[in-house]
């Protein structure tokens, strides 16, 4: 039985190496030009790539702020910890760097890419191209690169040199790889990964049975004051009513960027002191804002969470789910 089973096995193994070295396989297609340019989407620094369109500094101001500010900041600045998109000259050979568009970025075109591509946050790819060549017009005059009377399309954005592409330049160090590790390496259960509560990495670790972690405030460890932060409410605890329970879906796709951190004045969910005074104004006043938009000392609230595709009704059911955890 035995030997039989050995014989059967090389058979199997001769017959396989047979239809290996036998040629191709056959398996798949060859790729035509149509697939190979749906993969071909890259906007190179010389332009190429670019799409027909254009839009000017005065069109992209008002959709920055609708879009894009409430992450950003109305002038680049930054909402928490947020990206900077302007200012930062000088700062590249501190100790304390802001890369933005105008002190970093080598190649305007990486600006029209990643914004075409990945902005706003919470819908991403729902800008037309006038859209995009508008609001990286006015993020190029925020860095102040270009003039309030500039026009971007694919020509123009072509002729842009930016501040730092000259320090940009090909490595010619010699490629060095690190060598695999085989005896005394690390243990990977004495790894640990530390979250974070307010974009802060806490310098403890987390208590493991209870969930819950340091305080810390404003990036400054030194300052926590011992008390801790609990994160164990769960939506699951709390009985949601049929319309809030049809929110969950919509605030994960288009809320968590903001109310799950507190940019920009956004109330977290779950926190009673920070939608107290909000739910106070009624359910008419909040739903307005949300679909709407609002812009007051207390913070901004792009209109729909700048994700326009969502309907009314949808940002209603949000509210609903954010206000009925929040209580």
């Amino acid at each position: 039985m035995f030997k039989s089973l050995r014989f059967s096995v090389v058979v199997v193994a001769l017959a396989l190496s047979g239809i290996v070295s036998a040629g191709p396989l056959g398996i798949g297609s060859t790729a035509t030009p149509e697939m190979i340019a749906g993969w071909d989407i890259d906007i190179r620094p010389d332009g190429v790539g670019l799409t027909p369109g254009q839009g000017s500094v005065a069109e992209g101001e008002p959709l920055y702020e609708a879009k894009c500010a409430s992450c950003h900041g109305l002038f680049g600045e930054g909402e928490g910890r947020w990206p900077v998109l302007a200012g930062g000259e000088g700062t590249l050979d501190t100790l304390h760097p802001e890369k933005t568009v105008g002190s970093y970025w080598p190649y305007a075109s990486t600006l029209w890419d990643y914004i075409y591509r990945a902005m706003p946050y919470t819908a991403p790819q729902s800008l037309s191209n006038e859209e995009v060549y508008s609001i990286a017009a006015y993020v190029l005059y925020l860095n102040e690169i270009v003039e309030e009377n500039f026009v971007s399309n694919k020509e123009t954005f072509r002729q842009l040199k930016m501040p730092n592409e000259e320090n940009f330049f090909i490595d010619n160090r010699p490629d060095v790889q690190n060598e695999r590790c085989f005896r005394n390496c690390a243990d990977p259960s004495t790894f640990k990964i530390v979250t974070t509560i307010n974009g802060v990495t806490p310098t403890g670790h987390f208590k493991e049975d209870s969930g819950v972690a340091a305080n810390h405030y404003e990036g400054n460890p030194s300052a926590a004051s011992g008390s801790e932060i609990s994160i164990e409410k769960s939506v699951t605890k709390v009985a949601l009513s049929k319309e809030a329970s049809l929110g969950r879906g919509v605030y994960d796709k288009a809320c968590q960027a903001c109310h799950n951190s507190g940019i920009a004045g956004a109330p977290k969910l779950g926190d009673v002191s920070g939608w107290v005074d909000r739910i106070g104004q009624g359910m008419d006043t909040l739903n307005n804002h949300a679909i709407n938009g609002y812009q007051g000392a207390d913070g901004v609230m792009p209109a729909k969470g700048g994700n326009m595709a969502l309907s009314d009704d949808d940002v209603v059911k949000a509210v609903a789910y954010m206000v009925e955890l929040s209580r």
